[in-house]
């Protein structure tokens, strides 16, 4: 487009999404900021360990010149993956990384942070800058953040992810619950604090299903480990259980009742977790989900088409949606910003609603009585 070099960009979010769309924009002399609430690179916790797909966050890095960055920083190995029964009997094993059809290699998130803010231009993210209003101002927008400074833009992009504050200005549309609670924890030096997991991990991945619950384990490069259950439950059952999930003992207490006929051996992650944890209901957007294009304001990732986390597709998915909308804010066929936001918001939401129907299949697949076949057949088919 010929003009939107000319422009303001503020992209909300320094996750991978709004980093990556970052990078592929100023690559071309966009001018362009990010705006992220936290204070720093390292003001919080990075989550578990991320997947990269060919055709999604790896096409984004190649395209964003970041590849040899992404090789020189990621995990060999830490694909393999374990599937367990609820006991700790291996069912199924995957250690061939070198002979496998999809070259999926996982990264922490904070390397992957580390090389998206490295490639931008100095002072690119503006940091302690909390969300809080949009104020249409003629062609362009007032962001207004908490610390009570302000800034002008002429476009905005949402990738603020699951619970977007920008979203509402573009459309109504709200998730729907996904009938599965995550209740998340971690273990610092897990060699050592929950060895018996730890050897099971085997620096990979374990999915352990049994009794229409999950319990995901990933190791992660700084010797700890992640892990998350999932429960089919109320929406709201966080909330109603009585439960203080920053108390350890009570959670202990929780685990041993609600998942009372699995083996002992998982009891070392409750009772080593180094963090409180942490309940997070699942929610996915409605599969149907379309608005009307705003010329200057558009979103990316969980901002967009949030979805439970069981087919490993949110990052990919985020960094996809930034490669797709560099590529329509570049395209100098495109007469003006709402011609590229309109085309590139068309080709998200089909993209997002395929991948949303199958993620909610899969969710609901891993928590039934058939989850460990249904786990394996994936498992075999790729």
């Amino acid at each position: 487009m010929k003009n939107i070099k000319d422009k303001k960009i503020a992209i909300i979010g320094a996750g991978p999404g709004g980093l990556t769309l970052a990078r592929l924009l100023q690559m071309d002399g966009f001018n362009v900021n990010v705006y992220e609430r936290d204070t720093d690179e390292n003001a919080r916790p990075k989550g578990a360990t991320l997947d990269l797909h060919e055709e999604s966050g790896l096409a984004a890095l190649r395209e964003a010149g970041l590849m040899d960055a992404f090789m020189a920083n990621f995990r060999p190995g830490a694909d393999r993956t374990r599937i367990v029964d609820q006991h700790g009997h291996i069912v199924f094993e995957d250690n061939d990384t070198q002979n496998r059809e999809a070259f999926r290699p996982e990264i922490d998130r904070g390397p992957l942070q580390k090389i998206l803010l490295d490639s931008l231009a100095k002072d690119t993210v503006i940091w302690n800058s909390h969300f809080e209003t949009l104020k249409p101002e003629g062609d362009s927008w007032l962001i207004e953040f908490k610390n009570r400074n302000s800034v002008q833009a002429d476009i905005v992009i949402a990738a603020d992810g699951a619970h977007s504050k920008i979203r509402p200005y573009i459309t109504p549309i709200k998730a729907f619950y996904s009938g599965v609670t995550v209740v998340e924890g971690a273990v610092y030096a897990s060699a050592t604090a929950s060895p018996k997991i730890h050897t099971l991990l085997n620096g990979g991945k374990i999915f352990a299903m049994g009794s229409e619950k999950s319990l995901i384990v990933s190791s992660k490069g700084d010797g700890s480990l992640v892990f998350y259950t999932g429960c089919n439950t109320t929406e709201n059952w966080a909330n109603e259980s009585g439960i203080d999930f920053s108390d350890k003992h009570q959670v202990i207490n929780w685990f041993k009742n609600e998942f009372s006929d699995w083996d002992a051996i998982w009891l070392e992650l409750f009772e080593n977790a180094s963090t409180a944890f942490v309940p997070r209901p699942q929610y996915c957007m409605p599969f149907d989900q379309s608005w009307e294009t705003v010329s200057n304001l558009t979103m990316l990732g969980d901002a967009a088409h949030l979805m439970p986390p069981y087919a490993g597709e949110g990052v990919n998915m985020a960094m996809l949606d930034a490669l797709e909308l560099s590529r329509c804010f570049k395209n100098e066929d495109f007469q003006n910003s709402q011609e590229a936001i309109s085309v590139y918001e068309k080709q998200m939401l089909k993209r997002a609603s395929e991948t949303a129907e199958l993620t909610m299949q899969s969710t609901a697949a891993l928590h039934s009585a058939d989850a460990l076949d249904f786990l394996r057949n994936i498992m075999t088919v790729e």
